[in-house]
Order: C-alpha cells, then structure tokens, then sequence
C-alpha cells in the first residue's frame, strides 16, 4: 500500500518517531487509525444518547397531553414540511 502525507504531516510522524514514543511511522499511523476509531464510535455514542434523550422529552410530552392527532395525510406531509424548514 502507498500513502502519499504532506510534508506537514509527514514532519508530525517524524517527530512522534523522534520522541521515542513509537519505534516507527506504521506504529504512529496505527494508532492514529485506531484513535480514529475510538473518536467515531464516542461521537456515534453522544450523538445515540442525544436522540434518546429527545425521545424521552417527546414521550413525556405524549403522557402529558401535549400531543397533536393526525387525521389526514396530507397534515401529515405538512407537518413534515414544517419541520424540514
């Protein structure tokens, strides 16, 4: 596999292979992917907990009443439409 850096971050590998905290650039790119990794699945993780947190409001506002009834389709599409913006 070829991977073409720029020569700023080719100067960044160098540099962490310098400090001595990796024996070599593989090592740095590995952890930096596995880094990556770890960072999508915490955003995947906030951005889950933020849904079902506006799901539990939307559910509590239901039990409270505060609900609309559809009766036709097209309020529904309009609905929609409204919250598209």
């Amino acid at each position: 596999m070829h991977i073409s850096l720029t020569p700023e971050l080719e100067t960044r590998i160098k540099s962490r292979v310098e400090s001595g905290l990796y024996n070599n650039a593989s090592e740095v790119i590995r952890e930096a992917l596995r880094f990556m990794d770890t960072h999508e699945d915490w955003i995947h993780e906030i951005k889950l907990a933020q849904l079902r947190e506006q799901l539990k409001a939307g559910v509590d506002q239901l039990d409270q009443g505060e609900g609309i009834v559809i009766k036709s389709k097209g309020v529904l599409d309009k609905l929609f439409e409204d919250i598209k913006g």
